[in-house]
C-alpha cells in the first residue's frame, strides 16, 4: 500500500497523499496556535502566488513528519509514537491554516493549475481535525495509539512463564498452512481480540474526524472520502455498484467451487456456515481477502503445470543459509543466529532485486541507493516495527523506501512488485509540483504495481528461474487462472465492504452499538463469509484489519482491481501482444514502458479521466478486461459447478 505520511498525505500511520483518501486538515489563521508553524497567509497577492508558496512549505516540511512517522513504524514504542503524534498534530495545524487561507481566493480568477491545486488541498484528506487545536492532538493521540495497538498485537495464552504469544506472522501462518480446523480456528480468534480495545478510541475518532468533516462543508467524513474522485460523492458510490455488478458473477463462480472443495474437506457441518456461507477462519487469510493459501485445497489439476514458487523461493533462501554457514562452520550459537538473520536479509534483497528488474526492463531507473540503505526488508528481532507493507516518499525528491517483513513466499514476492509499483509513481511524478505529486486517484496507485503483477506469466516466472518450462496445456492454464483469481477476484467483494461500513459509521446509519453486526453482515452480503461462532459487540472485530485503526480508505484497493486490469490491456496491446489476453508479459518491452512511465509522470495534475484516456483511449472504469482475462477459468467454473446448489443466503451471527 501506498504509506506517504507527508502533510497532506497524513493518515498517521497509513499516511496517504491520495485526493479523496488521505489525512490532514482544518484551522483558523497563520501561527493561530503555538504548535502551528507560519503558513500562507493574505499576503499572498494571488492564488498564483499563494499556491506557490503551500508547495514550497510543503516540500519543506515532508522530511521531518515522514522521518517521525517511519520512526513510529519501524520503532515502535512510547516515544516514537509520541513524537509522531506531534509531529502529525504541528502539521495538520498547519495544513488547517493553508485551507482557511485559500478561501480568500475563491471566486477570483486564477491559472487552471491554481484552481486544481487548491481543489487538491481541500480535498486531500482522510482526517479532517476540528478547528480546535486541543482536538487535533486528542485526534492524532488517538490514531498514533491504534495503530500502536495494531502493530503490537498479539494473541496471548498461559501465565507467567508459561505464557505464550503469537504475532500477526505467526498467526497467519497457521491459517496458510495448517488445515486442522481447531488450530486456524484459535488462530483467527486470537487474532481479533488484538483490536477489542479500540473500540471507545475508534468512537472518539469518529466524533473528532466528522466534526472536522463538517467544519469544511461535508456532511461526514464519508462524503469528504467520496469527493475526491473528479465526480460527485453519489457518482462515485455509484459507480462502484456498477463495476462489483460486472464482476460479481465471476465471484459467485469462485465461491461455490470452494464451498463444495471446503465441505469435501471438513464436512458439511464445517465446510460452510448457515445460509451457504464460507467460514471465516478457513480461507487460509485472517481477512478472507485472498484465497491464495488454499492452493492446496482448490488446485483444480495437482499434476498439471504447478508452478511451485513458494518451492523454488525458499530453496533459494536454503542456498544462502548453507553458503553462509559454511563459510563459517565453527560459529557460536549467537553467531549461528546472525547467519540465519543474514540469510533472511540476503534473500529479501534478492527478491526485491528481481522485481526491479522488470520495471527497469521497461525502460525505468534503476532505484536509488538509497533505497537499499534505509529500507525496512525484514522483521528485525530487538524491537516491535510494523510490518504491513508499505511504500514511502520521504521526501519528495527521491529518498523512496518500502517498509515490509519479507519471507521467502509467493504472497511477499507479488507484494513486492506492488510496492515497487508506488515507488516508481513517486519516482516518476517528483518533477511535479507538490501538490500534484500524487495518483490520478487513490485507485491508480494501488493498481500500478498489480498490473505488472499481471506480467508475471509462466513464462516470465520461467525467465527468472522460478517456475520449470513445460506444456502449457488446457489444465495448466486453469490451474494458473486459478493461482490468480484467488489473490485477484476473492479480493473484490472485500475491497468494497470495508469502506461501505466506514461510510456507515461516519454518516450514523451505523451507530457503535453495532458496529460489530454491521461489519459481519457487509461480509455476508458482498464477500458470503460469516464467522463459525458468534461475534457479538464485545469485539471490535473491524479494527483487526490495518486499514480501519490506520484510517486508510478502502475503496481505492477495489478500484484498483478494476484498473490493473484495463492498464494491462493497454500495455499489452502496445507491446504488440497479439494471443490472448491471460498469456501476455510486456516484461523487456520499452514501448509498453514508456506509455507506463509517461502516465505515471502526470501524477494528479489532471482529472484521471484524461489520463486515463492517454493511456487506455478511453475515459472510464470497466470491468470487461476482468472477465476477457479470466474467461477460461468462468467457463470451466460453471462446469464444476453444475449440479451445485450455488449463492449465499446471508445470516448473522452477530
Amino acid at each position: 500500500m501506498i504509506h506517504r505520511n507527508t502533510l497532506l498525505a497524513l493518515a498517521i500511520g497509513a499516511g496517504l497523499l491520495t485526493l479523496a483518501a488521505c489525512s490532514k486538515d482544518t484551522p483558523e489563521t497563520a501561527g493561530s496556535t503555538p504548535d502551528a508553524p507560519p503558513v500562507a497567509g493574505a499576503t499572498d497577492a494571488s492564488a498564483d502566488a499563494f499556491v506557490k508558496r503551500v508547495n514550497d512549505e510543503y516540500k519543506a516540511a515532508s522530511p521531518e513528519l515522514n522521518a517521525a512517522q517511519w520512526l513510529s513504524s519501524t520503532y515502535i514504542n512510547d516515544d516514537s509514537q509520541l513524537l509522531a503524534a506531534k509531529a502529525s498534530e504541528q502539521n495538520l495545524n498547519r495544513l488547517n491554516g493553508w485551507i482557511k487561507a485559500a478561501r480568500q481566493f475563491e471566486g477570483k480568477p486564477m491559472s487552471a493549475d491554481s484552481a486544481r491545486a487548491i481543489l487538491l488541498l481541500k480535498l486531500a484528506t482522510a482526517m479532517p481535525p476540528p478547528s480546535d487545536p486541543k482536538k487535533v492532538s486528542e485526534l492524532t493521540t488517538i490514531a498514533t495509539r491504534m495503530e500502536g495497538m495494531y502493530g503490537a498485537g498479539k494473541s496471548c495464552t498461559g501465565e507467567g512463564p508459561v505464557k505464550v504469544c503469537r504475532d500477526i506472522g505467526q498467526l497467519s501462518e497457521v491459517l496458510a498452512g495448517n488445515r486442522d480446523y481447531t488450530a486456524q480456528l484459535d488462530a483467527w480468534r486470537g487474532w481479533h481480540t488484538i483490536s477489542q480495545p479500540m473500540r471507545k478510541d475508534y468512537v472518539r475518532f469518529v466524533e473528532l474526524v466528522n466534526e472536522g468533516a463538517r467544519e469544511m462543508g461535508f456532511a461526514d467524513a464519508g462524503e469528504m472520502w467520496r469527493s475526491g474522485y473528479d465526480m460527485t460523492p453519489a457518482a462515485l458510490a455509484a459507480e462502484t455498484d456498477r463495476l462489483w455488478g460486472q464482476v460479481k458473477p465471476l465471484y459467485d463462480d469462485l465461491h461455490c467451487y470452494a464451498r463444495t472443495k471446503l465441505k469435501a474437506k471438513y464436512g458439511d457441518d464445517k465446510g460452510q456456515v448457515d445460509g451457504g456461507m464460507l467460514p471465516a477462519h478457513l480461507m487460509g487469510n485472517l481477512w478472507q481477502q485472498d484465497w491464495g493459501n488454499l492452493w492446496d485445497v482448490l488446485q483444480p489439476y495437482p499434476d498439471a503445470g504447478s508452478l511451485d514458487i513458494n518451492g523454488a523461493l525458499q530453496a533459494r533462501h536454503a542456498a544462502n543459509l548453507a553458503r553462509l554457514r559454511a563459510e563459517k562452520p565453527n560459529a557460536t550459537p549467537a553467531e549461528r543466529v546472525e547467519i540465519e538473520r543474514e540469510a533472511e536479509l540476503i534473500t529479501a534483497k534478492q527478491m526485491t532485486q528481481t522485481a526491479e528488474d522488470f520495471y527497469v526492463s521497461l525502460g525505468m531507473p534503476k532505484l536509488p541507493a538509497s533505497y537499499w540503505q534505509k529500507t525496512q526488508f525484514i522483521k528485525p528481532r530487538d524491537r516491535e516495527v510494523q510490518c504491513h507493507a508499505s511504500a514511502w516518499d520521504m521526501d519528495m525528491a527521491g529518498d523512496v523506501r518500502t517498509k515490509m517483513c519479507i519471507k521467502p513466499n509467493e504472497e511477499e514476492f507479488t507484494t513486492i512488485y506492488h510496492e515497487l509499483g508506488h515507488v516508481y509513481y513517486y519516482l516518476a511524478y517528483n518533477h511535479q509540483p507538490p501538490l500534484f505529486q500524487n495518483g490520478a486517484h487513490d485507485g491508480f496507485h494501488e493498481a500500478i504495481g498489480d498490473t505488472i503483477v499481471l506480467g508475471m506469466t509462466p513464462k516470465y516466472l520461467q525467465t527468472i528461474n522460478l517456475a520449470k518450462a513445460g506444456d502449457q496445456n488446457q489444465e495448466a492454464l486453469i490451474n494458473t487462472q486459478m493461482r490468480m483469481a484467488l489473490a485477484k477476484i476473492s479480493f473484490m467483494p472485500f475491497g468494497l465492504m470495508i469502506d461501505r461500513w466506514r461510510w456507515g459509521v461516519f454518516d450514523g446509519s451505523i451507530k457503535p452499538e453495532q458496529y460489530n453486526k454491521a461489519w459481519w453482515d457487509l461480509k455476508a452480503k458482498y464477500q458470503g463469509v460469516a464467522p463459525s461462532t458468534p461475534r457479538g459487540e464485545e469485539f471490535f472485530d473491524p479494527g483487526a484489519k490495518y486499514h480501519v485503526p490506520a484510517n486508510t480508505p478502502y475503496t481505492r484497493y477495489f478500484l484498483s482491481h478494476i484498473l490493473q486490469f484495463q492498464f494491462y490491456k493497454s500495455l499489452c496491446d502496445a507491446s504488440g501482444h497479439t494471443g490472448p489476453l491471460y498469456d501476455c508479459s510486456f516484461y523487456g518491452n520499452r514501448e509498453a514502458g514508456k506509455r507506463y512511465w509517461a502516465m505515471l509522470g502526470k501524477g494528479a495534475s489532471q482529472p484521471w479521466q484524461k489520463t486515463m484516456k492517454e493511456l487506455t483511449g478511453g475515459e472510464t472504469m470497466d470491468g470487461t478486461a476482468v472477465l476477457e482475462y479470466f474467461a477460461p477459468l468462468q467457463a470451466w467454473l460453471k462446469q464444476q459447478n453444475e449440479g451445485q446448489s450455488c449463492g449465499w443466503q446471508p445470516t448473522s451471527k452477530g
